[in-house]
């Protein structure tokens, strides 16, 4: 495979059903080595996306490759280079560890010293040599979602498609799967398409974040490109004195959120450094100080709200220095808080 091409590229993806469209069209082009999350509510069609670029189903229309290999032409290439661990275990409970390994070493097609050599890599890697020769009926939750990720591992893919991958694992195993996937891309050079509900999964693995909502891809970034999208930030001002909050407030107008009690005013804004500027400049013309200031930012909780139409669409106006109201010194509104600040 060259290695400037992307590890996984799909243009105008469709699939329907009946007269229910599941996918809309969609383009995806994934760097090699990296880790991208598909993001979306139940029904987006997340898993339909992943059963398509698996080979499990076909697409009505579009086309794509992965690894070098053409989805339709070449799907013997596509399965050879890819490993799939979707949200429903395929380890056999009446085998132990080392037997689900193996097996999936002889259905690769691995000789047999070299499947045992292979099965006893995983087993020490994700921390099962221990549990070799127990059954997998016995395992935690977490104990068989290691094992089916190393099951996937058996014949080496180059793109793994992991299908929300830890659904149902308590807080300290999320976090050791974590680190497994991460350790596959930085030290093994894989490359990753995960489906998630859990976003705080994403914000920690992907590289690249894409939202679908219907069928359609709504939103692609950075988890930082896609925050910063989403008009869900503030800067808090807190001020020593009644006195000073009411001054603040008569600056911002109806933007602002004031709290009498904590003396403290939110000003929507997107946090940049030339936007808290223009907010103290306001406060320092009339001689308003703040005695704290912080900034919240949106996590990707607003960003999935906000971009697939559910609570918090219809976000707040926000602050910014191009874009944002301001006031001059006697209070009143002017047309920008930058022209202010200046």
């Amino acid at each position: 495979m060259n290695p400037t091409e992307p590890a996984v590229s799909a243009v105008g993806l469709r699939k329907s059903y009946g007269d229910k469209t599941v996918l809309d069209g969609i383009d995806l082009s994934i760097p090699q080595g990296t880790v991208f999350a598909l993001l979306g509510p139940n029904g987006a069609g997340k898993t339909t996306t992943v059963q398509i670029l698996s080979t499990l189903i076909p697409a009505d229309g579009g086309r794509a490759q992965l690894a070098g290999h053409d989805l339709e032409s070449d799907a013997d290439g596509v399965r050879a280079a890819i490993g799939v661990t979707g949200q429903f275990s395929a380890v056999d409970n009446l085998l132990t560890a080392e037997e689900n390994l193996i097996l999936m070493a002889d259905l690769h097609h691995l000789g047999r010293r070299e499947g045992r050599r292979r099965a006893a890599e995983l087993l020490h890697r994700f921390d099962l040599a221990e549990a070799a020769r127990k059954p997998a009926s016995t395992f935690s939750g977490g104990m068989r979602r290691k094992l089916d990720l190393a099951m996937t591992l058996v014949g080496d893919p180059r793109i793994i498609f992991l299908d929300e991958p830890t659904t149902g694992l308590d807080p300290r195993s999320r976090r050791t799967m974590w680190e497994i996937i991460r350790s596959l891309v930085d030290d093994k050079g894989v490359t990753v398409f995960l489906t998630t509900q859990y976003l705080e999964e994403a914000d920690q693995l992907a590289d690249r974040i894409a939202v679908l909502d219907h069928g359609v891809l709504v939103a692609e970034g950075t988890a930082d490109e896609l925050k910063r999208r989403v008009p869900g930030g503030y800067v808090r001002l807190r001020f020593s004195s009644p006195r000073d909050l009411d001054s603040a407030a008569g600056l911002f107008g109806t933007i602002a959120k004031r709290d009498p009690e904590a003396l403290t005013l939110d000003i929507p804004g997107d946090g940049t450094i030339p936007t808290l500027r223009a907010v103290l400049d306001v406060l320092d013309a009339v001689s308003v100080r703040a005695e704290g200031l912080t900034v919240h930012t949106p996590d990707l909780d607003d960003v999935f709200l906000a971009l697939t139409g559910g609570p918090g669409a219809h976000p707040a106006p926000f602050l910014t220095t191009d874009t944002t109201p301001d006031m001059t010194p006697d209070t009143t509104p002017v047309t920008n808080l930058q022209e202010s600040a200046r």
